[in-house]
């Protein structure tokens, strides 16, 4: 089935939709039953905090080693072991929840070989993506990705909550039965490109790596660390809301998964809508970044000064919209901006920060929580520092002067071309 081109067939975009799916439900899912981990198992908000951090730094720091792999040879030998591993985890944190009685210290090691397989999942999933479409083909096949991540945040505490109600440890053995689904999809029916030329050395890799980083470092730090916070400033609210809802409202079970995940239901259709709209458009696109990270600031300036849990959730919601704008622009730029045989390496680098900042986000928020004002108002400078960063950094000309032509080209975009063309 080939599916390379500006056309995009339904059941290689589902087979790699499944793929960051099941990475977030890798935390998502855990977020609203860690609560009820803590009171059964005795531990504390910090121990509870590390289920997510342990499973988000592996990744991170796995990340880049699984993006040169994909690269040297192909993006399924990568994918394909990393879920099963991802499974395998699972399955010995769901035991250790069940035999031991007193299981932290090994379901901390079944997290950490869970994020050590989805090290091999989205970010290089993203960047088969990026192989398989071109144009406004791949803009749309990223956002549909992008959205069926945030899809995954909004059905994962609902379903993490559902499990937990047959017993709380339940959602670790979902972990294998949906890795093994997704495999089986990405190895019947992804049809990878065949990559040419010879396999790269690594030394001439990471000197090529080095090249690109050169000519294009403003703009992908810039991306990278704009995906950090929008994905920081989420994982950390998730955290945050789980435990106001258990100390303070004492609402539990089904309601406080469908409370976290509003949210993300705005996110996840905002991801969708970007995507099937941005095309090509790459000023579109720095547009849409910008107005979503002011979405994501204004509301935490708000809640900052206002006490009411039901204004505070709302504005949530519209912070889940700029999350929604702003992730699939950043997607769309960061595979667009290289060749096939360093996508890998690229995007693997985007997804390891993002895992970063999933990690920290939980703790971090987690040791401001008594003094809630001064979260938002750190978080609010954050925000408001990467809109300045991006306002200078992603830079955007019309690709000819008459401005005809209805698409626009970054800056970056033609320095890759250059660089193309004195390696040839």
């Amino acid at each position: 089935m080939e599916s390379t081109g500006t056309k995009i067939h339904f059941l290689p975009l589902f087979a790699l939709a499944t793929v960051p799916l099941i990475m977030v439900l890798g935390n998502s899912m855990l977020i609203p039953i860690l609560p009820t981990m803590q009171d059964t198992i005795g531990i504390s908000k910090a121990q509870s905090s590390l289920v997510i951090t342990m499973f988000s730094v592996p990744a991170g720091v796995i990340i880049p080693l699984a993006g040169f792999l994909s690269d040297r040879y192909n993006r399924k030998v990568v994918i394909v072991p990393g879920l099963i591993l991802y499974g395998i985890g699972g399955v010995i944190c769901g035991l250790a929840a069940w035999l031991l009685s007193s299981p932290y210290w090994l379901i901390m090691v079944g997290r950490v070989l869970q994020g050590l397989g989805a090290a091999g999942t989205a970010p290089i999933a993203m960047a088969l993506a990026g192989d398989l479409w071109k144009g406004a083909a791949r803009a749309k096949a990223l956002g549909l990705i992008e959205a069926a991540n945030g899809l995954g945040k909004v059905l994962s505490p609902i379903f993490g909550v559902l499990l937990a109600m047959l017993f709380w440890y339940a959602a670790f053995f979902a972990f294998p039965i949906i890795c093994v689904f997704s495999a089986a999809l990405v190895y019947f029916f992804v049809k990878e490109p065949k990559k040419t030329g010879p396999k790269q050395e690594v030394k001439k890799y990471l000197s090529t790596l080095k090249k690109t980083f050169k000519k294009q470092y403003k703009f992908l730090l810039t991306a990278y660390f704009a995906g950090v916070v929008a994905l920081f400033i989420l994982f950390g609210f998730l955290f945050y809301i789980a435990q106001i809802l258990e100390e303070v409202y004492k609402i539990d079970g089904l309601m406080r998964g469908f409370i976290l995940s509003g949210p993300l239901l705005a996110m996840a259709v905002t991801s969708y809508i970007t995507g099937t709209k941005i095309k090509k458009n790459y000023g579109l696109m720095k547009t849409l970044i910008l107005v979503g990270l002011a979405l994501i600031f204004l509301p935490l300036v708000i809640n900052a000064f206002l006490k009411n849990p039901y204004i505070e959730l709302g504005l949530l919601v519209v912070s889940g919209i700029g999350t929604g704008l702003t992730l699939p622009c950043l997607n769309t730029m960061i595979t667009s901006s290289v060749e096939q045989n360093e996508r890998g390496a690229i995007t693997s680098l985007y997804g390891s920060v993002r895992f970063l900042g999933v990690a920290a986000g939980p703790p971090i928020f987690g040791a401001l929580m008594d003094t809630p004002r001064m979260m938002y108002l750190i978080m609010a400078g954050l925000t408001l520092l990467c809109f300045i960063v991006c306002w200078m950094f992603i830079k955007v000309k019309q690709q000819d002067k008459g401005g005809k032509d209805p698409y626009q080209k970054i800056e970056w975009d033609r320095k890759a071309t250059a660089l193309k063309k004195a390696r040839a």
